[in-house]
């Protein structure tokens, strides 16, 4: 459609009013791909999830980043200048929340070694035999465990575990409730270190290692925040202890959350570091594993006092649970 009208000057002038109409619609389309990404890093940046359904949400971060190019070159292609500078600060923001996770290098830090495996077993159903095989194959030397069962016990022992990790402190349940730490060294109760309501069973010890401090070890398994359970999943987060001068302490679980929760980085900023990230391994999906769709969030840590060096992390599939498990190998002071 063409308006016409006549010049003072003689002739015709014409106004392309649907090139016009175009222009807006390509223009809000941009927009429309554009606004979504930078709210997210907003809200990734500024902790503002708020509720279940957003902090579920938060664990795609790392995906949100990736995507967050595709309106960076719907906007640079159609020349929109105030939606490419919002674009191209929006995919920065969130690489950088993200990217670094995935360029650690390993720490040269002198200390005595202690490696740790942590596993959520569901319900106990976890492979016996494929985690005594990565116990005796990693020579772990503590096994931390979530969702443990009497039963997983018995098999476990039955499997030789008893010989090899005598020391324990275990509080199975027949649920999700049960967790349990089994070591070849030392391991002395310690109750009260973290809070009980919010969570599943989180049982702590004291860890005596050859030539070392004492580390207080929490197995760490709060409720997913699905629901009313997200106020008692920050809770359970906030609960923890934060790292001192007097003790050196290293929290191992499922954590269900991910480093883009805001609720984790408070953790996090109260003196640890998330060891998978120091070796570059920050990015690898721990969940849900043994499914048709492959792991596609990371909800399960291990995390150090920042005195603790960290050498390697790897991320293990185990038949019969729907958690990976994750192996650190550490150096104490």
């Amino acid at each position: 459609m063409e308006v016409s009208a006549e010049s003072p000057v003689g002739g015709t002038i014409v106004t392309p009013v649907r090139r016009k109409r175009s222009g807006r619609a390509r223009a809000t389309l941009t927009w429309l791909a554009v606004t979504p990404f930078a709210a997210w890093a907003v809200a990734r940046l500024a902790g503002l999830e708020r509720g279940s359904i957003s902090t579920q949400l938060m664990t795609a971060t790392p995906y949100a980043a990736a995507g967050s190019l595709i309106p960076l070159l719907i906007a640079a292609l159609g020349r929109r200048r105030a939606a490419t500078v919002v674009a191209l600060l929006t995919t920065t923001a969130l690489g950088f929340s993200v990217l670094p996770r995935a360029f650690g290098t390993a720490e040269a830090t002198p200390g005595s070694p202690l490696r740790v495996l942590s596993i959520n077993m569901l319900f106990g159903q976890a492979d016996t035999q494929a985690i005594m095989k990565m116990v005796y194959d990693l020579d772990a030397d503590v096994l931390n465990t979530q969702e443990l069962t009497p039963e997983a016990v018995e098999r476990l022992d039955q499997a030789g575990l008893r010989e090899l990790m005598p020391h324990r402190v275990v509080q199975a349940e027949w649920s999700a409730g049960g967790s349990g730490l089994f070591s070849r060294h030392p391991l002395d109760p310690i109750a009260g270190v973290a809070a009980r309501s919010g969570s599943h069973n989180m049982p702590a010890a004291r860890l005596t290692l050859p030539g070392a401090r004492p580390i207080e070890f929490i197995d760490v398994h709060p409720f997913p925040p699905l629901g009313r359970q997200v106020t008692e999943w920050n809770e359970s987060l906030e609960s923890f202890p934060g790292a001192s001068a007097e003790t050196v302490r290293i929290l191992a679980g499922d954590f269900n959350a991910s480093l883009d929760h805001a609720a984790m980085r408070r953790l996090l900023d109260r003196g640890y570091k998330d060891a998978a990230a120091q070796v570059g391994a920050g990015l690898i999906p721990t969940w849900p594993a043994n499914k048709r769709i492959p792991p596609i969030i990371t909800i399960d840590h291990v995390l150090v006092d920042h005195r603790v060096g960290v050498k390697a992390v790897s991320v293990h599939d185990v038949p019969g649970t729907d958690h990976r498990a994750v192996f650190a190998e550490l150096t104490v002071p």
